[in-house]
């Protein structure tokens, strides 16, 4: 679906099964957020993201964006988790200049790891420029 409300809606959910504290709805509430995420990084770049996983699947990175000659990866939680082992996989494995965790999170740098809210992902083609 090319927006979450309709996808919410379609799925029969209610708005406060989705925004409040429910064990039930904790994997589709990461589905409309990776829903939103990718729509955001579609817009933003003007074509569709790709998805990353070690070939054994045991890691995988939600988003992976070419920026001018930089590839980003970019790792997208629903809620404030800063837990991002397969982020950590890729970056060990490709050491990129530039890696993204995308959340409920404020703004925050951590050498190459950038924590960038949800609502920030539109404007990543100019980030840091």
């Amino acid at each position: 679906m090319a927006d979450v409300g309709l996808l919410g809606a379609l799925a029969g959910v209610s708005a406060s099964a989705v925004l409040e504290p429910n064990r039930l709805f904790t994997e589709f509430r990461g589905s409309l957020t990776e829903q939103y995420a990718a729509m955001q990084l579609f817009t933003a770049f003007e074509q569709a993201p790709y998805y990353w996983t070690n070939g054994g699947w045991t890691a995988e990175v939600d988003f992976v964006v070419q920026r001018e000659r930089d590839i980003v990866p970019i790792e997208v939680k629903a809620t404030r988790n800063l837990k991002s082992k397969s982020l950590r996989v890729y970056q060990e494995k490709y050491t990129p200049d530039l890696a993204l965790r995308s959340s409920l999170t404020p703004y925050a740098r951590h050498g190459n790891l950038v924590d960038l809210p949800l609502y920030g992902l539109i404007g990543l083609p100019t980030f840091g420029h």
